[in-house]
């Protein structure tokens, strides 16, 4: 444990500046989702473009590519989340109903296998857990744009997956992130399933 940390320091010590930067915005991007709130993805745009860049260097090329769809997803779900017309409402919190979540499962096994195969044609030395970590935020992007609850539990699991695969690739700032990613995303799943509750009791019975 003790060269664990030793090795962590070391690495963190030699982290650029412009992980740096991009663990900031990062960082920001999770609390504004936590909190419902549209700057999510202004400050979520600037972090993706960073890491594209830097997961090409480190040759995580699934999660360059990710990276990449992220910066659509956040367009998309910017004009989402604030296309509400003069009188439309902002879209609420709500939940998968079983088709959904059907679909969800299918976006993720389908973009696995996908990201999987094509990563036989690259120099990935960690292939499949770099398909893991990207397929799953493939989902949680698409459910967050339409403000599903679920979406943080497929965060979570990126995050998971996500902290000693950064480790490993010797990003530990970016594994630190990953870290504060997961008490984040746990924490915003309880305050979106608070909201949820609320906004049920307060709906109007037919």
């Amino acid at each position: 444990m003790i060269e664990f940390w030793e090795g962590f320091l070391v690495q963190l010590a030699s982290t650029t500046w412009l992980e740096f930067i991009a663990v900031f915005f990062g960082l920001l991007t999770v609390w504004y989702s936590k909190q419902e709130n549209i700057l999510v993805y202004p400050t979520g745009i600037v972090n993706v473009l960073i890491y594209v860049y830097i997961a090409f260097k480190y040759k995580l090329y699934a999660d360059a590519g990710i990276n990449a769809y992220y910066f659509i997803m956040s367009i998309y779900g910017w004009y989402h989340w604030t296309d509400t017309g003069s009188e439309k409402p902002q879209i609420p919190i709500t939940v998968n109903n079983i088709k959904e979540n059907l679909i969800s499962i299918l976006i993720m096994a389908g973009a696995f296998v996908l990201i999987r195969f094509g990563l036989d044609f690259t120099d990935s030395d960690v292939p499949t857990w770099d398909a893991v970590s990207t397929a799953a935020p493939i989902t949680a992007m698409w459910l967050m744009a339409r403000k599903k609850i679920e979406h943080w539990i497929f965060w979570i699991l990126t995050d998971v997956i996500a902290i000693p695969l950064y480790i490993y690739k010797g990003l530990p700032l970016t594994s630190l992130q990953y870290l504060v990613w997961t008490i984040i995303a746990i924490w915003g799943y309880f305050s979106w399933r608070k909201k949820l509750l609320r906004l049920q009791a307060e709906a109007p019975i037919n």
